[in-house]
């Protein structure tokens, strides 16, 4: 089992994936270190409008299936 773990370690390192791998790391934390992040008032703004639009978009649902509903049942009643 171990020498199956090395000989999948050293094709991968042959093939260059472990340098490939650092590259990507290396790259997605310089990228990441570019971003502006939000302050904590900026993001409990953000956290209140999201749920709020969630509210209205739920009862917009709710709303909008118990008026289909009701339709259906008078069409389903004729």
């Amino acid at each position: 089992m171990l020498g199956a773990v090395a000989v999948i370690v050293f094709m991968l390192w042959r093939g260059g994936q472990f340098m490939r791998l650092a590259n990507f790391t290396r790259e997605t934390r310089d990228e990441v270190m570019k971003c502006s992040w939000p302050t904590w008032n900026e993001l409990k703004g953000s956290t209140v409008v999201v749920m709020i639009s969630i509210a209205l978009l739920g009862g917009f649902t709710a709303g909008v299936d118990a008026i289909f509903m009701f339709v259906m049942r008078i069409v389903s009643s004729i």
